[in-house]
C-alpha cells in the first residue's frame, strides 16, 4: 500500500544533482547523509563572502549582514509552516533538549517518557531531572511475536507507549527517526495522543528534517529540535529550534545575556526584559556564518522543492537500491509506509564495520550503527549510483562472509 506522501506528487521533480552544487559527488558515492551531510557549496561560498568581509571591514559587516537574523527565522518558519517568532537558533540538538529539560516546570514524581535505544542528545537531558525528582520511563524496544527480545535496537509500539503514559507523564521525548534502524515515528497519531492528554510531545528530529515533512503545528507538536549538518545539508554548529507558545509560557529561563532581551545593544541598560519569542533562548551572539550556510539552502533547496517532493525522491532511490541488492546475503529492515524514513538499515551475515572500510576503498561512503549498515541517499544521487552501490555491497559482503 502506497502512502498519501508517496502519493502526493503526480509529476516529477527535476531535482540540483550536479558536482557544482554538491562536490563530493567528484570524491565519492555518499550514502552517509545520516551522519554527516555534505556542505552545500553555494553555502560554502556565502559563508566564506562573510568571513572574509568580517576580516577586511570589522563591525561594518553588519550593515551588509543585519538582517540575517530575520531572514533566518522567516526561511526555518516557512519550512516548519509556523511562525518566525516560534523559531530559534541552537548550536546542536542537545542544546535545544536541555534548555528545555532544565527550563520545565517539573514537579516531584512527574515522569518524562522515552525510548530506551534514543540517541545520547535525547536521553542524558531528561535523565539529569532525577535531581528534580523527575522519573524517566524508558519505552523497550519492540518484541517479536515469541516474546523474544530484537537482536539489534528497533522499534518502540505505540502499545507500549499508551501502557506506559500515566497521570504523572508530563513530556514524551522521542526521536521523529531512530538513528540506527531508521524507524519513523507517526507523529500526526502520536501528536493527537499527546494533545488529548495534555502531554508536551518533544521531537528530536536531526534525522528527519531535509529529508520528510515536520509541521508541527500540524502535529500537536510542542517542540522540535534538529542539528543542521545531517539532512539539511548546512554546517556543523547549527540547528533549529521551534517551541509552541503555550510551551514556552512554561519555560524557565535558565541561561542568560544581552541578546536575548528587548534592548539587546543598549549594554548598560539591565533591565529584566526579555522576548516573549523564541528569541528569549538565544541569549547571546549568534554565529552569523552558520545562519548564512542555512538559509541559503532553505532558500536554493527545500523551500523550493518542498519536503514531501524531497522524500518520495529519497524513496524511489532507496527502493531502486533494493532491488538491486542480493536479497539471498543482505536483509533490508523495511518498515510500513508511514514509518519509513531517509535511512534504510541493512542487515548481514558481515562484520558491518568491516564492510564499511571496504567500501571505502572502494570510494563508497556508508554508516553503521547497533549492528546495522544504513544506507542514507539523499536527493543528489542519481540512479546510476544506487544500482552500483547495491552491486558493490553485495559482492562486499560476499567477500567477508565465510560460504
Amino acid at each position: 500500500m502506497r502512502s498519501e506522501l508517496e502519493d502526493s506528487l503526480e509529476s516529477p521533480v527535476e531535482f540540483y544533482k550536479d558536482s557544482e552544487r554538491f562536490p563530493i559527488k567528484n570524491n565519492c558515492l555518499y550514502l552517509a547523509n545520516c551522519a554527516i551531510g555534505p556542505l552545500y557549496q553555494p553555502s560554502l561560498e556565502k559563508m566564506q563572502n562573510f568571513l572574509t568581509m568580517q576580516s577586511e571591514s570589522g563591525i561594518q559587516v553588519a550593515d551588509h549582514y543585519g538582517g540575517i537574523l530575520s531572514s533566518f527565522r522567516e526561511k526555518v518558519a516557512h519550512l516548519l509552516r509556523t511562525e518566525a517568532d516560534n523559531v530559534a537558533y541552537v548550536s546542536n540538538t542537545a542544546t535545544g533538549i536541555n534548555i528545555l529539560a532544565n527550563g520545565y516546570p517539573f514537579a516531584k514524581g512527574d515522569q518524562v517518557l522515552s525510548y530506551v535505544h534514543e540517541f545520547p542528545s535525547n536521553h542524558y537531558p531528561w535523565l539529569l531531572q532525577k535531581n528534580r525528582g523527575v522519573e524517566l520511563i524508558l519505552l523497550p524496544d519492540v518484541r517479536n511475536a515469541d516474546e523474544e527480545a530484537h537482536p539489534q535496537p528497533s522499534r518502540w509500539s505505540f502499545e507500549d507507549l499508551k501502557n506506559n503514559t500515566t497521570e504523572r507523564t508530563k513530556v514524551i521525548a522521542i526521536s521523529h527517526v531512530q538513528f540506527a534502524s531508521g524507524y519513523a515515528a507517526d507523529l500526526k497519531k502520536l501528536g493527537d495522543f499527546c494533545r488529548d492528554r495534555k502531554i508536551d510531545l518533544v521531537v528530536d528530529a536531526a534525522q528527519s528534517l531535509g529529508v520528510l515533512p515536520v509541521y508541527p503545528e500540524d502535529y500537536g507538536i510542542s517542540a522540535i529540535i534538529a542539528s543542521s549538518w545531517k539532512w539539511l545539508l548546512s554546517s556543523r554548529g547549527s540547528g533549529i529550534f521551534y517551541t509552541s507558545p503555550d510551551l514556552r509560557d512554561k519555560l524557565k529561563i535558565t541561561s542568560a545575556g544581552d541578546a536575548m532581551m528587548k534592548h539587546r545593544l543598549d549594554y548598560l541598560n539591565h533591565t529584566w526584559d526579555p522576548f516573549p519569542s523564541a528569541r528569549k533562548f538565544e541569549y547571546s551572539t549568534l554565529p552569523w556564518e552558520h545562519l548564512i550556510s542555512l538559509e541559503t539552502v532553505l532558500e536554493d533547496i527545500f523551500i523550493p522543492y518542498g519536503m514531501e517532493a524531497i522524500s518520495k525522491e529519497v524513496f524511489r532511490l532507496q527502493d531502486l537500491f533494493i532491488q538491486h541488492l542480493d536479497e539471498t546475503i543482505i536483509r533490508p529492515i523495511l518498515f510500513p509506509p508511514i514509518n519509513r524514513s531517509g535511512i534504510l538499515s541493512v542487515e548481514s551475515d558481515a562484520d558491518p564495520n568491516t564492510v564499511v572500510s571496504k567500501l571505502r576503498e572502494q570510494n563508497i561512503v556508508l554508516t553503521s550503527q547497533g549492528g546495522y549498515l544504513r544506507i542514507a541517499p539523499h536527493f543528489y544521487m542519481e540512479d546510476v549510483d544506487m544500482i552500483h552501490a547495491a552491486r558493490a555491497l553485495s559482492d562486499t559482503i560476499k567477500t567477508v562472509v565465510p560460504n
